[in-house]
Protein backbone atom coordinates (compact mmCIF):
# COMPACT_ATOMS: atom_id res chain seq x y z
CA UNK A 1 0.00 0.00 0.00
CA UNK A 2 1.60 2.99 -0.94
CA UNK A 3 2.07 6.10 1.47
CA UNK A 4 0.13 9.60 0.96
CA UNK A 5 3.09 10.90 -0.16
CA UNK A 6 4.04 8.62 -2.46
CA UNK A 7 0.78 8.36 -4.03
CA UNK A 8 0.76 12.44 -4.44
CA UNK A 9 4.06 11.84 -6.94
CA UNK A 10 2.59 9.18 -8.78
CA UNK A 11 -0.21 12.01 -9.60
CA UNK A 12 2.10 14.24 -10.90
CA UNK A 13 3.69 11.58 -13.30
CA UNK A 14 1.40 12.22 -16.19
CA UNK A 15 2.35 13.20 -19.42
CA UNK A 16 4.39 16.32 -18.99
CA UNK A 17 6.46 13.99 -16.73
CA UNK A 18 6.76 11.27 -19.51
CA UNK A 19 7.69 14.09 -22.42
CA UNK A 20 10.30 15.54 -19.67
CA UNK A 21 11.59 12.16 -19.49
CA UNK A 22 11.55 11.46 -22.86
CA UNK A 23 13.42 14.47 -24.05
CA UNK A 24 15.83 14.27 -21.40
CA UNK A 25 16.69 9.94 -22.05
CA UNK A 26 15.43 8.80 -25.00
CA UNK A 27 18.70 9.95 -26.79
CA UNK A 28 20.85 8.10 -24.07
CA UNK A 29 19.03 4.57 -24.16
CA UNK A 30 18.65 4.93 -27.77
CA UNK A 31 22.89 5.01 -27.77
CA UNK A 32 22.77 2.07 -25.41
CA UNK A 33 20.95 0.04 -28.13
CA UNK A 34 22.68 1.40 -31.27
CA UNK A 35 26.00 -0.25 -29.41
CA UNK A 36 24.34 -3.00 -29.05
CA UNK A 37 21.76 -3.98 -31.41
CA UNK A 38 21.97 -0.96 -33.61
CA UNK A 39 19.51 -2.89 -36.90
CA UNK A 40 16.74 -2.54 -34.19
CA UNK A 41 17.70 0.56 -31.73
CA UNK A 42 14.77 2.54 -32.62
CA UNK A 43 12.45 -0.23 -31.96
CA UNK A 44 14.05 -1.37 -28.20
CA UNK A 45 13.66 2.50 -27.47
CA UNK A 46 10.42 2.40 -28.32
CA UNK A 47 10.12 -0.65 -25.62
CA UNK A 48 11.98 0.91 -22.91
CA UNK A 49 9.72 3.92 -23.05
CA UNK A 50 6.60 1.90 -23.15
CA UNK A 51 7.87 0.33 -20.11
CA UNK A 52 8.46 3.28 -18.62
CA UNK A 53 5.17 4.78 -19.43
CA UNK A 54 3.32 2.13 -17.82
CA UNK A 55 5.57 1.34 -14.77
CA UNK A 56 5.76 5.26 -14.30
CA UNK A 57 5.03 4.82 -10.37
CA UNK A 58 8.14 2.31 -10.28
CA UNK A 59 10.58 4.44 -11.83
CA UNK A 60 12.66 6.38 -8.88
CA UNK A 61 13.06 9.86 -9.07
CA UNK A 62 16.35 11.49 -9.31
CA UNK A 63 17.34 8.13 -10.81
CA UNK A 64 15.84 7.58 -14.19
CA UNK A 65 18.38 6.95 -16.37
CA UNK A 66 19.97 4.06 -14.40
CA UNK A 67 16.27 2.86 -13.72
CA UNK A 68 16.20 2.98 -17.99
CA UNK A 69 19.37 1.42 -18.68
CA UNK A 70 18.40 -1.51 -16.26
CA UNK A 71 15.10 -1.99 -18.17
CA UNK A 72 16.82 -1.81 -21.21
CA UNK A 73 18.67 -4.46 -19.95
CA UNK A 74 16.12 -6.27 -19.96
CA UNK A 75 14.67 -5.21 -23.00
CA UNK A 76 17.65 -6.57 -24.75
CA UNK A 77 18.24 -9.63 -23.19
CA UNK A 78 14.60 -10.90 -24.46
CA UNK A 79 15.20 -9.01 -28.04
CA UNK A 80 18.40 -11.46 -28.31
CA UNK A 81 16.34 -14.83 -26.87
CA UNK A 82 14.24 -14.20 -29.87
CA UNK A 83 16.52 -13.06 -32.48
CA UNK A 84 20.15 -14.13 -32.93
CA UNK A 85 22.44 -11.47 -32.22
CA UNK A 86 24.52 -9.30 -34.93
CA UNK A 87 28.21 -10.24 -35.08
CA UNK A 88 30.14 -7.41 -33.73
CA UNK A 89 31.89 -7.48 -37.12
CA UNK A 90 28.74 -6.24 -39.36
CA UNK A 91 27.87 -3.44 -36.42
CA UNK A 92 28.35 0.13 -38.68
CA UNK A 93 29.90 2.82 -37.68
CA UNK A 94 28.05 5.24 -35.31
CA UNK A 95 26.83 8.65 -37.04
CA UNK A 96 29.82 10.46 -33.96
CA UNK A 97 32.83 9.64 -35.85
CA UNK A 98 34.62 10.50 -32.20
CA UNK A 99 32.49 8.26 -29.99
CA UNK A 100 35.28 6.13 -28.12
CA UNK A 101 32.53 3.08 -28.26
CA UNK A 102 33.19 3.00 -31.94
CA UNK A 103 37.09 2.80 -32.09
CA UNK A 104 36.65 0.09 -29.23
CA UNK A 105 34.57 -2.20 -31.31
CA UNK A 106 36.51 -1.59 -34.31
CA UNK A 107 39.81 -2.46 -32.20
CA UNK A 108 40.42 -6.40 -32.63
CA UNK A 109 42.59 -5.73 -29.11
CA UNK A 110 40.13 -4.27 -27.30
CA UNK A 111 36.99 -6.69 -28.57
CA UNK A 112 39.42 -9.94 -27.89
CA UNK A 113 39.71 -8.67 -24.12
CA UNK A 114 35.94 -7.39 -23.65
CA UNK A 115 35.23 -11.02 -24.90
CA UNK A 116 37.50 -12.48 -22.44
CA UNK A 117 35.50 -11.23 -19.65
CA UNK A 118 32.37 -12.45 -18.39
CA UNK A 119 28.81 -11.14 -19.33
CA UNK A 120 29.00 -9.34 -15.66
CA UNK A 121 32.18 -7.97 -16.10
CA UNK A 122 31.56 -6.69 -19.67
CA UNK A 123 28.29 -5.16 -18.88
CA UNK A 124 29.68 -3.39 -15.86
CA UNK A 125 32.35 -1.91 -18.12
CA UNK A 126 30.72 -1.01 -20.87
CA UNK A 127 27.86 0.86 -18.61
CA UNK A 128 30.11 3.10 -16.89
CA UNK A 129 32.74 3.45 -20.36
CA UNK A 130 30.01 4.09 -22.98
CA UNK A 131 26.90 5.12 -20.59
CA UNK A 132 29.16 7.39 -18.72
CA UNK A 133 27.71 5.79 -15.13
CA UNK A 134 29.13 6.04 -12.12
CA UNK A 135 28.94 4.30 -9.22
CA UNK A 136 25.40 5.42 -7.81
CA UNK A 137 24.39 4.68 -11.07
CA UNK A 138 25.47 1.84 -11.86
CA UNK A 139 24.41 0.53 -8.40
CA UNK A 140 20.92 1.11 -9.17
CA UNK A 141 21.44 -0.35 -12.73
CA UNK A 142 23.00 -3.67 -11.25
CA UNK A 143 20.55 -3.55 -7.96
CA UNK A 144 23.12 -3.80 -5.83
CA UNK A 145 24.90 -1.07 -3.22
CA UNK A 146 26.99 1.65 -3.94
CA UNK A 147 30.01 -0.20 -2.00
CA UNK A 148 29.37 -3.42 -4.28
CA UNK A 149 28.98 -1.14 -7.60
CA UNK A 150 32.36 0.31 -7.05
CA UNK A 151 34.49 -3.17 -5.96
CA UNK A 152 32.36 -4.60 -9.30
CA UNK A 153 33.54 -2.21 -11.28
CA UNK A 154 37.40 -2.14 -9.76
CA UNK A 155 37.71 -6.25 -10.25
CA UNK A 156 36.26 -5.89 -14.04
CA UNK A 157 38.96 -3.17 -14.55
CA UNK A 158 41.26 -5.24 -13.30
CA UNK A 159 40.20 -8.34 -14.96
CA UNK A 160 39.93 -6.58 -17.98
CA UNK A 161 44.07 -5.05 -17.47
CA UNK A 162 44.69 -9.14 -17.23
CA UNK A 163 43.00 -10.11 -20.04
CA UNK A 164 44.81 -6.94 -22.12
CA UNK A 165 48.34 -8.11 -20.96
CA UNK A 166 47.00 -11.65 -21.67
CA UNK A 167 47.03 -10.90 -25.74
Amino acid sequence: MRTTSERATVAVRDDSWFDDLFRTHATHVYRYFVRRAPHDAEDLTADVMAVAWRRRADVPAGSELPWLYRTAGYVLANHRRKKAAVPVEHLPLGADDTDPADLVVGDDDARAALRALSPRDRQILLLHAWEGLGGEELAVVLGISRGGADAALSRARARLGAAWSAR
